[in-house]
């Protein structure tokens, strides 16, 4: 579906340059973006690197197994259909923690990790479950505890100034998407279908 939706933008862009003869102003764009892209992907192979790393030597560890279980209350109430010690749970901690202490460029790749182990647990490959519904509204409302390092370099000293209204604001939406998800999947409306597996 986010195929066609890009695809669609894309379309409307170049047709929106050529009715208003403004092609090379989209063209220019274009190239900047992808530019931007590769910088970003560039600046991503570090940190991806370390995360990874750090998450697999606490697999093996068992620290992802202490960590699962202390937040175990939480989760099982969050993601009721994850085992509490399944990777996955590792993955989604780790993920939290990295937004809540403002460290998004380190919570992107724990966040595709967790959405790919997310994914083996899911019989319908096609429909995304309660837990991964749960999982992208936590990730995309997160509670931040520490400013993004982003945020403070552009305002400098004035970033103090936005701390308590912040940590309010994510706070506020962080609680309003685990409402609606919560209250969505109960719906009917929203179900996910299951497949009878009774007569197999």
């Amino acid at each position: 579906m986010l195929n066609y939706i890009w695809f669609g933008m894309m379309a409307i862009a170049v047709a929106a340059g050529i009715y208003n003869g403004k092609i090379d102003a989209v063209t220019e764009a274009a190239i900047d973006m992808a530019k931007v892209s590769v910088e970003i992907a560039i600046g991503l192979i570090g940190i991806m690197a370390l995360w990874l790393g750090i998450m697999k030597i606490a697999e093996a560890s068992g620290l992802i197994r202490v960590i699962a279980k202390l937040l175990k209350p939480i989760t099982i109430r969050l993601f009721p259909d994850v085992p509490a010690d399944h990777p996955a749970i590792g993955s989604i901690v780790l993920n939290m923690s990295a937004n809540i202490l403002g460290l998004g460029n380190a919570a992107t790749p724990l966040g595709l990790k967790a959405m790919e182990e997310l994914q083996e647990l899911n019989e319908k490959k096609d429909t995304a479950t309660n837990a991964m519904v749960m999982f992208l509204a936590i990730n995309t409302s997160s509670v931040q505890l520490i400013l993004p390092a982003t945020v403070v370099a552009l305002m400098g000293a004035t970033a103090s100034e936005i701390f308590i209204t912040t940590i309010l604001a994510t706070s506020c939406s962080t609680i309003a998407a685990v409402a609606a998800v919560k209250f969505l999947e109960r719906r009917k409306r929203f179900a996910v279908p299951t497949e009878d597996t009774s007569n197999g």
